[in-house]
């Protein structure tokens, strides 16, 4: 712990950390992160040109899937630089002013892809409930407008954390929990009131994160009802089989976050390296996940894959 007594507002430099008792195998560590952050990024920059490029998947579900790739690359853009700079370079000295940066984007990002997840969900619930009035439902405008209200929103709410933490104290040095800087972590070292930014944190989580993940559950209970009411058997498997590609996007969003959660009330002081694991799960695992679930479960994203592949294989030829 560094003393407050020499505490600058503005000013301090803040140490990254890594695995704590694996300081000496970083670079063996880092294999692992790395490899998960380029296949992330490769996985959302593939999807994201399928989609531009196959009149088959100009359809709402695959829009609001390109949206969720695009939050997922600049999630990986967001973490992935310091992750580099700790493991591969030992660089651990961040100043504040990138580190608020960092922290703004972390956040912003993981508020659109939680709105692009609500998204989502009421996409699945219009196409189960109003199959025929799908498509005048979610015009191009409709989720134009929807895309824009999700960035706004996420700007707005993480906009104020970097402002208020110039007015706070920090020491001269002070040590992060993560390779990252997360709001949590830079306000828990502050030496001065903390009091504004712990309830501009929690008003901007219950906004977003909680806001969205009630509505999520609201709609899969909408859905459910709906798809109960169904007839045949038959089809309430196949309209039930259409949420199954976004139900485990969602589990992999928001499990990782829960278990930090968890784990930093109960065991966190106990077990610091299964915290920063956890953490750093809760940041690598849905950018990398979300394009193998949908590769995997969707037939038009495959097809998209193989025509591709094909084209490419006749060219060469």
């Amino acid at each position: 712990m560094f003393s407050c007594n020499t505490s600058t507002s503005g000013h301090s430099t803040f140490l990254l950390t890594g695995f704590p008792g694996l300081e000496a195998s970083h670079h063996w560590v880092s294999i692992p992160v790395n490899l998960t952050c380029v296949v992330s990024i490769l996985g959302n920059s593939i999807i994201l040109l399928l989609i531009r490029t196959d009149p088959a998947l100009h359809e709402p579900m695959y829009f609001f899937l390109s949206m969720l790739a695009a939050s997922d690359l600049g999630l990986s853009a967001s973490t992935f630089p310091t992750m580099m700079w700790l493991f591969w370079l030992n660089a651990r000295e961040l100043p504040f002013d990138i580190c608020a940066a960092q922290m703004f984007f972390i956040h912003a990002f993981t508020y659109v892809e939680s709105g692009v997840l609500l998204a989502m969900a009421f996409d699945r619930f219009v196409a189960i409930r109003e199959p025929l009035h799908y498509a005048t439902i979610l015009t191009h405008s409709a989720m134009a407008r929807m895309g824009a209200a999700i960035l706004v929103r996420a700007v707005l709410l993480n906009l104020p954390g970097p402002i208020l933490l110039r007015r706070l104290l920090f020491p001269q040095i002070s040590v992060l929990s993560h390779c990252y800087c997360l709001h949590c972590d830079l306000v828990g070292l502050a030496c001065s009131d903390t009091q504004i930014n712990s309830l501009v944190g929690l008003v901007s989580i219950l906004f977003s994160l909680g806001l969205d993940s009630f509505l999520i559950v609201l709609s899969y209970a909408l859905i459910l009802r709906t798809v109960v009411s169904i007839a045949s058997p038959g089809e309430r498997l196949k309209a039930l089989n259409t949420c199954v590609s976004h139900l485990c996007i969602v589990l992999i969003f928001y499990l990782p976050k829960l278990g930090l959660s968890v784990l930093h009330r109960v065991e966190k002081h106990n077990y610091p390296a299964l915290a920063v694991l956890m953490a750093n799960l809760h940041f690598l695992v849905p950018p990398f996940m979300n394009p193998i679930v949908y590769c995997i479960k969707s037939k038009q994203i495959r097809r998209g894959l193989l025509k591709r592949f094909q084209r490419k294989r006749v060219d060469v030829s």
